[in-house]
């Protein structure tokens, strides 16, 4: 079994890539929730959406969130009257959020939703939310405490970011299947996603990370940050804010007690000299993904890289 880690709309295109050269039933991508928004009075799970989209070949390639060739009429009628309308949904986006909804409202479990859609979308691969319970990822700001899409969307990520908790992580537990899935793999892979607050809140549920430690399966994080630059988003702020290094370094620190292969980009190449260490190997490769080759190529060579012999597990 393949195992992914993911969220953000980057980490989507990694996942299309591994739907490219494995089978559907040998991967399983665990998703981040804490951005999860209710808006409209709809369940919004964004993360969880990007991966079902991208995986159904509905995934807008142009925006890299949302449904191709969606209109917004909708959105543009609730401005009119008078609702909130800097969270952009379109048309055909709300009809999963609407289904979502009908089913957490009839007792079903987020889990269990997001398993339905994936069925109705012809979806192979197992897809998980991290938790079923409610887990929010707040920012302590300038502007005060923002949830994420406060701070992502509404204030493309322009205020500056103090602390980053993640509300109800505490009484949280790992969905369903996650830890299962990452005791039962041969690899797991992170993608290229914000450590912060696209991974960090899936690491920050009880049990998971402690999964993480003790399975035998190599794990391989892809870097998003490129010659300390973030390929897109605030990561490489956010990782300062934390104390690391807006690097490949920072990526290194932040999963250093299970990673054992970092993936960097070319233009990372010195850097990754120096970081190399007797548990944490790490290689380099083009990782910008603009293309479906591109995807495909970088999905291969992380797994090749989890395929060769480790020496670190015990």
């Amino acid at each position: 079994m393949i195992v992914v880690f993911t969220g953000g709309t980057g980490g989507t295109k990694l996942v299309q890539g591994l739907q490219q050269v494995v089978a559907p039933e040998v991967l399983t991508v665990i998703v981040n929730t804490g951005d999860d928004i209710e808006w409209w009075g709809l369940h919004v799970s964004p993360d969880v959406d990007s991966v079902l989209y991208g995986l159904s070949g509905l995934l807008s390639t142009e925006r890299g969130w949302g449904v191709e060739n969606d209109s917004f009429r909708c959105l543009e009628q609730m401005k009119q009257l008078g609702q909130p309308s800097w969270f952009s949904l379109g048309d055909l986006d709300l009809a999963t959020h609407l289904t979502r909804t009908v089913l957490l409202r009839a007792g079903r479990s987020l889990t269990e939703a997001t398993a339905e859609l994936a069925r109705k979308m012809g979806i192979g691969p197992r897809v998980l939310p991290m938790s079923d319970e409610r887990v929010s990822t707040m920012l302590d700001t300038g502007m005060g405490t923002l949830t994420f899409q406060e701070y992502f969307v509404r204030e493309r990520h322009q205020v500056e970011v103090h602390r980053v908790e993640f509300e109800g992580v505490a009484k949280a537990r790992p969905a369903l299947g996650v830890t299962e899935s990452i005791d039962a793999a041969e690899a797991i892979i992170f993608v290229p996603s914000n450590p912060v607050t696209s991974i960090g809140p899936i690491l920050a549920v009880p049990g998971i990370r402690d999964a993480l430690r003790r399975t035998k399966a190599t794990i391989a994080a892809v870097s998003p940050v490129i010659g300390g630059a973030a390929v897109s988003g605030p990561a490489a702020a956010l990782m300062r804010m934390m104390g690391w290094p807006s690097t490949i370094a920072g990526v290194a620190i932040a999963y250093e007690d299970f990673l054992d292969v970092l993936i960097a980009d070319r233009a990372d190449e010195a850097e990754a000299e120096h970081l190399q260490s007797g548990k944490l190997r790490v290689l380099c490769t083009n990782t910008i993904m603009n293309s479906r080759d591109g995807k495909r190529e970088l999905a291969r060579f992380t797994l090749n890289a989890c395929a060769t012999p480790q020496s670190t597990k015990p």
